[in-house]
Parts: C-alpha cells; structure tokens; sequence
C-alpha cells in the first residue's frame, strides 16, 4: 500500500463561503514558465510588462468567457504570471429566496471547469493539482489585494513562485 501524503486543506472549517470576494492563486503544473514572460526594461517608465505566450492567451480568453458566461461570477482583476495566475473573483448571491446558493461548492466549480477548459484548449495539461484561496473579508484586505495583482510583475523575481533555475 502506497502511502500518500496529507495536503493540508484549503478551506476555512468555520466559514460558510457566502457571497463574497475571494483571492485565488493556481499554479502551473511542475511550476513551468508557460504563460508568459515578464519584460523588463521596455515599457513607460521601464515597468515590467507581461507578454502572453500562446498558452497565457488562452487563458486570458477564458477568464473573459467566464465574465461573459456567469452572470453571478465575476473575475475582477487577474494577473498571468509565468508559472501561475491570481484571480480577484466575486460571487453574487444568486439564489432564490427559499433555497440560498450553494457558494462553498461554487468557487471549486469555477477552478475546476476554468482548469479543465484551458487544459482541453491547450492541449496540455497546465495545472497542477489544488490552488489556493484567500476569503477577503473586507474593504482594506480587497484594495490591498488589487493592488498585490497590480504591482505582481514588478515583484517577479523577488515572487515566491519564482523558478530557482532563473536567479
């Protein structure tokens, strides 16, 4: 018998996932610089810049069909670094008065199909296993969220997602 190893899991035990913001980060499988590319040096004010490769393209695109799609889910703000992403999504409420959304199972809906149909329109597959999530549970945590994905290309090489082969 193969003995696995115990993932800590994901979710806060004492909260009930209502509608809310939550900050998700996913990263690629094996941590592989295939999204993009972050330039430095050629942009306003020599910011970096995030460059897209054929696969971060597609990833974009979804992210937008999402927006296109769901009227209860939003992604509000994103970033694609090289190896991961990290999403700003918001879930409204969308349930009837007699029966409430069922929220804790929406947000785990949403990676999975998200995962599953860029890895189909890829080809590859692209990530790894689980993903993290932050619930935001107010407006100073949201800003400074907006701001962490905002400024994320400027921080690459100090990122903890950073590939050590790179330094």
């Amino acid at each position: 018998m193969m003995d696995y190893p115990n993932r800590k899991p994901i979710r806060l035990p004492e909260f009930d996932y209502h509608a809310g913001a939550y900050f998700v980060t996913i990263c690629t499988q094996d941590r592989r610089c295939i999204l993009s590319d972050i330039l430095v040096g050629d942009g306003v004010l020599d910011v970096p810049r995030v460059q897209l490769s054929k696969y971060g393209e597609i990833v974009e695109q979804t992210l937008e069909e999402i927006n296109d799609t769901y009227q209860h889910i939003s992604i509000q703000k994103y970033v694609l670094m090289p190896n991961h992403i990290h999403l700003l999504v918001q879930i409204e409420d969308n349930g009837t008065s007699r029966t409430p959304s069922p929220t804790n199972k929406t947000l785990p809906m949403l990676v999975s199909t998200f995962k599953r149909f860029t890895n189909k329109k890829c080809g590859v597959k692209l990530w790894q296993r689980s993903y993290h999530e932050h619930v935001i549970r107010n407006e100073q945590d949201y800003l400074e969220i907006w701001n962490y994905i905002d400024t994320n290309p400027q921080k690459w090489a100090e990122d903890r997602y950073f590939p050590p082969a790179a330094q």
